[in-house]
């Protein structure tokens, strides 16, 4: 799993590494990420030196929890601050929906933290930091530079559990592949696959996340072969290279999509519809059907809801109020 393996990463000056996981760990060790935790990597530049720090935090539960999301992401760290994107690959039709809204969350309060720390121009600590905190701008040689839209930060996305993907149907596999990769091209973002048993994999999606927590050389391997896991870092990819949307059985004319990203959602969604994951849920959760009413039950969850909201509001005081030293 990549929660322990990351524990040993290292970064200098401290930088901030959030991971979104879209899901769900399974039961072999370790243990599955509850709510938002945190750790931290240490590294030794050379003798006698000041070690490097990098702040971790990893934010489990997928969509549900996805408001936590404010606690880690503060004026303070923004400047450094990166984001990684766990998805499962193995549920293609949670897909997009479960990577647009996460990535919606953390866009949305990474902007408001740049534009207040604008408005102030200091951070907590007095210092003039003001314009390291503006949204992300990519080297003038970036491939397709003025066509494409950058997440405001670093962004790796990490397409897990590619021992089960990789039994997909080959078509399949090819739409997952080319959207992720228009995706990933999209946002900026670096893009690779993994699987929890290959050490090949996990080295290289290390690899990956060693250069957004400690700004250490961008890896130069690159595979954009479907029937293999995707090694792709950013600005290593192009439009031209990864083609159009699979569109056999759409038409492309039919969809009014707004923009090049809602046209890949579209084709994407044409293949693997998106299971309304809320509606179902709001729809088949028996705690909101009267015909499942169970009055002592019932007490019991709202009781334990309430004790919910109190530990998120605590831990988001807890956060806002600690200082990060190396």
């Amino acid at each position: 799993m990549m929660k322990r393996t990351l524990k040993k990463m290292r970064t200098s000056p401290p930088r901030g590494l959030f991971f979104l996981w879209a899901v769900k760990q399974g039961d072999e060790a370790p243990k599955p990420t509850l709510a938002l935790e945190y750790t931290y990597g240490r590294r030794a530049r050379g003798h006698n030196t000041p070690k490097d720090v990098a702040h971790l935090w990893e934010l489990g539960g997928g969509m549900s929890l996805s408001d936590l999301v404010q606690i880690p992401i503060t004026a303070d760290n923004i400047s450094t601050l990166s984001v990684a994107l766990v998805l499962d690959l193995s549920k293609p039709n949670a897909l997009w929906e479960t990577m647009e809204r996460l990535l919606d969350s953390a866009r949305s309060h990474v902007e408001r933290v740049c534009s207040s720390a604008q408005k102030t121009g200091e951070s907590r600590s007095g210092k003039q930091q003001s314009q390291n905190r503006v949204p992300r701008v990519l080297h003038k040689d970036y491939p397709d530079r003025e066509l494409i839209s950058p997440f405001t930060v670093p962004l790796l996305i990490i397409g897990s559990k590619f021992d089960i993907f990789q039994d997909f149907d080959s078509e399949k596999r090819k739409v997952i592949c080319k959207t992720l990769r228009f995706v990933a091209h999209f946002y900026g973002a670096s893009l690779i696959f993994t699987n929890s048993k290959s050490e090949a994999t996990m080295s290289k999606a290390r690899s990956l996340v060693n250069q957004l927590a400690f700004g250490t050389e961008r890896p130069k391997s690159v595979s954009t072969d479907p029937s293999k896991p995707l090694v792709i870092p950013a600005g290593l990819d192009s439009l031209s290279q990864i083609g159009p949307p699979v569109t056999s059985d759409v038409d492309i004319g039919a969809l009014h999509a707004q923009n090049p990203l809602d046209l890949w959602k579209k084709v994407f969604e044409r293949v693997f519809p998106s299971e309304n994951t809320k509606e179902r849920t709001e729809l088949k959760d028996p705690a909101k059907d009267p015909q499942y009413s169970e009055p002592l039950i019932d007490a019991i969850r709202a009781q334990k809801d309430q004790e919910l909201e109190q530990y998120k509001r605590q831990q988001a005081k807890s956060w806002k109020s600690l200082t990060l030293d190396p």
